[in-house]
């Protein structure tokens, strides 16, 4: 029993992930479509990017719900189990995360062969524009920051699910442009190791090290850091009376 709810959790994962990274990887081209429409240019067009991602985040939510929790990034199932909000063990994990890396090599894949001609030089993923340990560093803050505010707005915030979901928008777009000129940044392993395998760099240790090893460090330290600020309240233990 255990083995197949494991199985099923992972094929959930594979197919939302190859879902996640198809739809993502159009947020430039969509940001660009949009902003021609309506005649935004420059800084301004950072609103657009939010306001798509905002909605995206609520469809993969739903999406995700409905498939009995799935997730599209390790980082971020790694950072709920760590905080104590993971239903699952180990060993499943160790079947969603090769599923979450299949789905989004699926994902990359798929959105190459299918993007419009006009719109294929704005596909790509995450790249390392420094030198490793700086990058190693880079993504590992970046992952930090973004699953502590994750931890934060799903477990904490009260509010209604969009209201949520534009908070992880403004948070992630704020983190991209941050990181932008170290690794990308990809704060998600499965998607850059897509992109990566796609460009044939998925098998070195330069890729291991800066967006696996690092983020799964800023993911674990983000949900120790969250059980920190907010530690689980203590179970009371029920005195017996003595006849």
């Amino acid at each position: 029993m255990a083995v197949a709810s494991a199985i099923k959790a992972a094929a959930a994962d594979l197919f939302l992930t190859f879902m996640w990274v198809f739809t993502i990887s159009t947020l430039r081209a969509l940001t660009a479509f949009v902003a021609a429409a309506v005649g935004v240019q420059g800084h301004a067009t950072l609103l657009i990017t939010v306001a798509i991602l905002a909605v995206m985040f609520f469809v993969f939510n739903l999406i995700g719900a409905a498939l009995g929790g799935a997730s599209f990034n390790p980082t971020g199932t790694a950072a709920f189990y760590a905080a104590g909000f993971g239903t699952q063990g180990l060993y499943t994990m160790g079947l969603r995360f090769p599923a979450q890396a299949a789905g989004a090599v699926a994902g990359a894949i798929a959105i190459k062969e299918v993007m419009p001609i006009q719109y294929k030089h704005m596909l790509g993923g995450p790249s390392l524009k420094v030198d490793p340990h700086t990058g190693a560093i880079a993504e590992g803050v970046l992952t930090f920051l973004i699953s502590l505010v994750v931890l934060i707005v799903v477990i904490r915030v009260r509010g209604a699910l969009l209201f949520k979901t534009w908070l992880l928008a403004v948070a992630t777009v704020v983190l991209v442009v941050a990181g932008s000129g170290y690794t990308g940044p990809a704060m998600n392993p499965a998607n850059a190791f897509g992109w990566a395998y796609l460009n044939n760099k998925h098998n070195s240790w330069e890729h291991f090290y800066v967006y696996w090893i690092s983020p799964f460090i800023g993911a674990t330290a983000a949900a120790v850091v969250f059980r920190v600020l907010f530690p689980p309240p203590k179970k009371q233990t029920k005195s017996k009376k003595v006849e």
